[in-house]
């Protein structure tokens, strides 16, 4: 089964003020942004995934990600995260109504195209499915298949409200990179330990953060 991924992206001057003890407010919107181009890159390379949709506003993030080959799909609701994956879901069910759409989180910056497609595969074996994420609260991956409503429940405590909602958790080993989001200084140390995409590495070099 081949997926569509709906990967949302706020403005990257709002993005990742939780690494506020880690990087300067000067740097965080190159971060998010490097984040999401390894993202990007690595679904893209997955054999899973037929296309990648990215849902933003934010005019530099659609520039570079749409180079790198995602097709850009603004936010037109500015209702917050659940809203634009709606959105972005939408768009794609508009013109492909039986296509099978998966949510996936744009700060994996450790992502591999192998263990996405691992997650990807298990996801269709069920109607809806979710990755929970590295620290078992959130979600990074939300799977709905063959013309299923996604539902995006994402958020505080996505893990339980996703589980709550009859979809089911994948217990899968060996997918780390699927589930290493990063919010934090120490979520970051992790994906720097998995190992990063270049553009990561290349915007995380300046920083006292490895082994801290």
């Amino acid at each position: 089964m081949q997926w569509t991924l709906v990967i949302p992206l706020k403005p990257l001057a709002r993005a990742k003020s939780r690494l506020s003890d880690t990087a300067a407010d000067e740097l965080r919107p190159g971060l998010a942004l490097a984040f999401a181009q390894d993202t990007v890159a690595a679904a893209l390379a997955s054999p899973a995934v037929a296309d990648v949709a990215v849902v933003t506003n934010d005019p530099l993030a659609a520039r570079e990600l749409a180079a790198l080959g995602a097709r850009i799909v603004p936010d037109e609701p500015r209702a917050g995260l659940n809203a634009a994956l709606a959105h972005g879901a939408g768009t794609v069910r508009a013109r492909r109504p039986e296509s099978a759409v998966a949510a996936l989180n744009a700060d994996l910056p450790a992502l591999r195209p192998v263990e996405l497609a691992r997650v990807l595969d298990a996801a269709a074996e069920f109607p809806r499915a979710f990755l929970p994420d590295a620290a078992a609260i959130g979600t990074t991956l939300l799977a709905a298949r063959d013309g299923r409503e996604l539902r995006p429940i994402f958020g505080t405590d996505s893990r339980a409200r996703h589980r709550a909602s009859g979809a089911v958790e994948l217990c899968l080993t060996g997918v780390d990179s699927v589930r290493q989001d990063v919010d934090t200084g120490e979520d970051l140390r992790a994906a720097l330990a998995l190992g990063v995409g270049p553009r990561t590495a290349a915007a995380t070099a300046g920083l006292l953060i490895r082994g801290q």
